[in-house]
């Protein structure tokens, strides 16, 4: 007769594994600092809803989101990124993943953008120095990351290159993010870069992680249980 006590630990143990497997990967949140200044209205709401989110797409990818989550009028229509890291650790653009709302509206963007170069970026307390790019298709505004709209870029990443090797860099500011944001209430436009140093939100355990976490902490104290019992049995 098989005794319970000996099946139910592995079959649990098989479980962790199988939800640490099917864990999603992590993500860091960056936020946006205003270059330009030309309304300090337009340019606090920029840097009040406008955020971007990095994951770690596997397979030598990496996907850059670009979310505008508040309710004031702008929309992001200009995306660069200058990669001054030596060796770059941005390859290509694989993918752009555009997104509608429920009311009729979208985001339609396609690589390359007019102009070339980040508006602001040329300053040479920014020098800002574009790689790759891409802009919103006409019309501009419309088309462009509204309020509760999103944006995701899939980039290869160089061979050799991991994700924390590019988050190194966007942290330390050799590989920068700058948004062109046109559509506010003013009719003016701004220019952001991301915050270099310190990403708003540090990379953490996805849910299932520190649920996987969690099952083998409980499964490591039911084995030790089980254990002294057995101890007891023998006695």
């Amino acid at each position: 007769m098989i005794r319970m006590s000996t099946v139910l630990p592995s079959a649990l143990a098989a479980s962790v594994v199988m939800g640490v497997a099917a864990m999603p990967a992590q993500a860091v949140q960056f936020g946006f600092d205003n270059i330009t200044n030309n309304n300090s209205n337009d340019a606090a709401i920029g840097e009040r809803q406008l955020s971007m989110d990095v994951t770690d797409a596997g397979t030598g990818q990496a996907s850059f989101r670009f979310t505008n989550v508040g309710s004031a009028r702008s929309s992001i229509t200009d995306i660069y990124f200058d990669d001054a890291a030596n060796p770059r650790l941005l390859s290509s653009i694989s993918s752009i993943f555009n997104s509608s709302t429920g009311s009729g509206s979208q985001v339609s963007f396609s690589e390359g953008a007019a102009p070339p170069n980040l508006p602001g970026g040329n300053d040479p307390r920014f020098s800002f120095s574009a790689d790759f790019s891409a802009d919103s298709d006409a019309p501009v505004q419309p088309n462009g990351v509204n309020p509760g709209e999103a944006l995701t870029i899939l980039f290869n990443l160089t061979q050799g290159t991991s994700f924390n090797s590019l988050i190194a860099g966007l942290n330390s500011g050799s590989v920068r993010v700058g948004l062109h944001v046109q559509g506010y209430q003013s009719g003016g436009s701004e220019s952001f870069i991301n915050l270099s140093n310190t990403p708003t939100t540090e990379p953490v355990p996805e849910p299932m992680t520190m649920l996987g976490s969690g099952l083998a902490i409980g499964f490591g104290a039911l084995f030790q249980r089980q254990r002294a019992k057995k101890r007891q049995e023998t006695v």
